[in-house]
């Protein structure tokens, strides 16, 4: 099974970052968090990957209904959606798929959450596509 949800986009990094932030949006997420992970490997460690940032994405009322079903489902939230530069005119753009919380949970109470969630990020995805064309 896969934890992920993905979306190879043919358009530079920084215009998918931009695009993705926008498709979150527009599926009712906010991004509240964002980690620079090569520039923090670089800092802390001296290492160099290729450009690649967390968006930790929220929508609200999924976050409040998740709470509600599993009280301690903080530990998954946000949703974190990477995208990574695979070369100069390629990114990748992934989620973790919200259905994982339902088999880390054992709480079918979870599951229209995930599913709502899941399918949110799905659309989010699937439109970064239409938008590189």
């Amino acid at each position: 099974m896969s934890y992920a949800l993905s979306m190879t986009v043919h358009a530079p990094y920084a215009q998918t970052v931009e695009a993705t932030r926008v498709a979150l949006a527009d599926q009712g997420f906010g991004v509240l968090t964002e980690i620079d992970l090569a520039r923090t490997l670089e800092e802390k460690i001296g290492v160099d990957i290729p450009p690649q940032v967390i968006l930790g994405a929220c929508r609200p009322p999924l976050a409040h209904a998740a709470v509600l079903a599993e009280p301690s489902i903080g530990l998954l939230l946000p949703c974190n959606v990477v995208v990574r530069a695979l070369d100069d005119s390629t990114t990748l753009v992934e989620a973790l798929d919200p259905g994982i919380m339902v088999g880390l949970t054992h709480n079918d109470a979870m599951a229209p959450v995930a599913s709502e969630a899941g399918e949110r990020l799905q659309a989010a995805l699937a439109s970064l596509s239409e938008r590189s064309s």
